[in-house]
């Protein structure tokens, strides 16, 4: 059996684990004062030299994207850390601020210190208050202890950290539309170029960082590139924290290598469901294309999830059963992104609402045969055409899913209904919700 190799989850299940005094038990801050005896480039170099990949969804090198910023022109530059967890299965972030916050801090801290900030953000999703009041405590007791401010550790090097919490809307997760929202501005995504690294927040050289990407950073410190390198495969190194949901014994966070297999982690997890057999999964939450039985053995990295058709994304592992309609799964999803879009651009604004109203019109029996090609016709002029990735995202489960399952979208429409027995799958609420009122 494959081993789980706790590293930012080490500490979750300690007494107070989000206190600074169980953290520095642990060993926390220690890489801090080993980071501020480094060299700025040095530090850069050891995070590409890791292969660490952003652990957001992109999975872009990290070290790399620090790499981008442009020389010093005597200016502010900045680091802002992607907190706002928002995505349907993604729930990573949100437990490791809750538990470790100070893994996160003391990741902030390193990483600005490599990149030359002095003003550091946390952009968290503004509903999780609880995460919200935790983050503020971990901060406050950082400055208490020397960790941030000015000259941390007789090194020169200040640093102040902001904790913001945004209005709660799922297109901030885009890092653009993320920099608008902390201006003051509409979360809306911005045209690039430029880029953050070269005009982010307040028009200056930003890096944008997803949470577990940040926090990674101290134990690569600590230890070393190679202990780093020794886990994972060849091009997606290290370990990850995969969020196993739905129709399994044993959900949760589950932090392995990455490469790992789902039926390993699921041997971890207890399987699925007594009695059920598993139908389909997402391997990277509700935006990426889904798999079935067939892809179990399929290594949980970049290189092989995007070989088989779909991405890692945030390793947002969603479990369904044999119980569960996927039409009706496919159609609460895409609803989601029907009212998180921010409406921008076409495509995705006017996309999304016909999408739910063909797949709701499918859904009950309603529907025609026409419709499922019709599903894959308004796919197509939004897939690509997009202003950023949310229409992708809105896509994707729809269309590997008609790949996958269409004689399941067929059923409903040559029955006159769903062939499913609803309660059975205990995932949903089916009681109809009320018609949209449309002016």
């Amino acid at each position: 059996m494959t081993e789980l190799v706790p590293v930012l989850s080490a500490t979750w299940a300690d007494e107070k684990s989000w206190s600074l005094d169980t953290y520095t038990a642990a060993g926390g801050y220690a890489p801090l004062k080993k980071a501020l005896g480094m060299a700025p480039g040095d530090l850069i170099q050891a995070v590409k030299d890791s292969g660490l990949r952003g652990r957001g969804g992109a999975g872009f090198p990290t070290g790399m994207k620090w790499g981008f910023l442009p020389p010093d022109d005597g200016g502010p530059r900045y680091l802002v850390v992607n907190a706002d967890e928002s995505e349907p299965g993604t729930c990573k972030d949100i437990p490791t601020m809750m538990s470790a916050p100070h893994a996160l801090v003391e990741g902030v801290i390193i990483t600005s210190f490599a990149i030359g900030c002095n003003h550091a953000f946390i952009y968290l999703r503004g509903e999780v208050v609880h995460v919200y009041r935790r983050l503020l405590q971990a901060v406050r007791e950082a400055y208490e202890a020397g960790h941030l401010g000015k000259n941390i550790h007789g090194s020169g090097f200040d640093l102040d950290v902001t904790v913001h919490a945004g209005a709660g809307a799922y297109i901030c997760g885009e890092e653009t539309a993320l920099l608008d929202s902390l201006e003051g501005r509409r979360g809306q995504p911005r045209l690039k170029p430029p880029f953050p690294a070269v005009a982010g927040l307040y028009a200056r050289p930003t890096v944008v960082n997803n949470v577990e990407s940040v926090a990674s950073v101290p134990s690569i410190v600590d230890k070393g590139v190679e202990w780093f390198t020794a886990m994972g495969t060849e091009r997606s190194k290290g370990m990850g924290l995969f969020s196993l949901s739905g129709h399994v014994t044993r959900p949760g966070q589950y932090e392995a290598p990455l490469g790992i297999t789902l039926r390993e982690l699921l041997e971890l997890a207890g399987g699925i469901r007594e009695g059920h057999e598993l139908k389909f999964w997402t391997p990277g939450g509700s935006s990426t294309p889904i798999f079935t039985q067939d892809h179990l053995d399929t290594p949980l990295d970049y290189e092989s999830v995007g070989a088989a058709g779909s991405m890692l994304g945030t390793r947002a592992l969603q479990l369904f059963d044999d119980t569960t309609c996927v039409v009706r799964a496919v159609t609460r999803w895409t609803e989601f992104y029907k009212h998180e879009s921010c409406g921008k651009c076409t495509p995705c604004r006017e996309g999304t609402y016909w999408l739910t109203q063909i797949l709701k019109r499918i859904e009950k029996g309603q529907g025609t045969q026409a419709d499922i090609q019709q599903l894959l016709d308004t796919c197509d002029s939004i897939a690509g055409r997009s202003f950023c990735a949310l229409g992708d995202g809105a896509t994707s489960s729809i269309i590997s899913s008609v790949k996958l399952f269409r004689e399941e979208y067929e059923a409903h429409v040559e029955q006159g209904g769903c062939p499913f027995d609803h309660a059975a799958s205990a995932l949903f609420e089916y009681a109809d919700a009320p018609e949209e009122a449309h002016a």
